[in-house]
């Protein structure tokens, strides 16, 4: 176990299973106190039992983050548990049925948004008042590479993801001078559990097919992991306003 991030309270977001977990583990396994949130009591339970098990310091806290109440939530438990909340990693999401826009219902386009882009926005929101007292800061946001082209998935996860690309920039720049850094991670394609409910045969899903041959290598969560905790060390303090691909070359393609 080394101490890299010793001391510091860490939030992730969709820390119940996949790339959440994987970095929940490894933030722990440097030092840091993790605050567990996941919508999956039984995902979240398991992720801060694996932490406490191997000698880390983990709180799970379940719920909805697209729910201001469950926002306040994680927040005050952070604060409460462990004093501080030093890097939040907003990783919570969800794919869409890679429709064509006109294939698009009002449910899906809501649902994906909500929890992809305004969750992010709500729990950032909530964290920044205690960042900004401390003097700094680290966020790193989970984009995709869906946030780079339109031929990744459907719109509503495309459009939620280009989103996240354009929040992490605007934070950036906004609180730069206020010693905190918002970055995010582009994964390509990652073995996790991420359900895609497509039909083969409509339309979307019809024409992204072709474009999925440059994917690249299926990614191990742990690799994405890795380049989460690099953006939220010290090793990266002047970094900011990135969007990393960790995607085995596909944004080069």
């Amino acid at each position: 176990m080394t101490t890299d991030f010793e001391e510091r309270t860490v939030i992730v977001t969709g820390a119940g299973s996949g790339i959440g977990r994987a970095t929940a583990v490894a933030f722990a396994a440097r030092g840091a106190r993790v605050v567990v949130a996941d919508l999956n009591k039984e995902g979240a339970d398991q992720t801060a039992l694996t932490i406490t098990e191997g000698g880390g310091t983990a709180l799970a806290v379940v719920g909805d983050l697209v729910e201001q109440s469950v926002v306040d939530q994680v927040v005050h438990a952070a604060v409460r548990t462990f004093g501080t909340i030093d890097v939040l990693v907003n990783n919570a999401g969800i794919m869409d049925r890679m429709s064509a826009l006109g294939e698009v219902s009002d449910e899906e386009w809501d649902r994906v948004i909500r929890v992809n882009l305004t969750a992010p926005f709500l729990l950032t929101r909530a964290v920044l008042p205690h960042m900004l007292a401390a003097g700094r800061g680290v966020i790193v946001n989970t984009a995709s590479e869906a946030g780079f082209r339109g031929s990744a998935a459907g719109p509503a996860y495309t459009a939620s993801k280009h989103g996240v690309v354009g929040l992490t920039k605007s934070l950036a720049v906004m609180y730069r001078k206020s010693g905190i850094r918002a970055n995010a991670i582009a994964p390509g394609g990652t073995a996790t559990g991420i359900v895609v409910d497509a039909d083969p045969d409509a339309h979307g899903p019809a024409t992204l097919g072709p474009h999925f041959v440059n994917l690249g290598r299926l990614a191990q969560p742990e690799e994405q992991a890795a380049a989460i905790l690099f953006l939220a060390s010290d090793a990266a303090s002047n970094i900011n306003g990135v969007i990393l691909p960790v995607d085995d070359g596909w944004a080069a393609v």
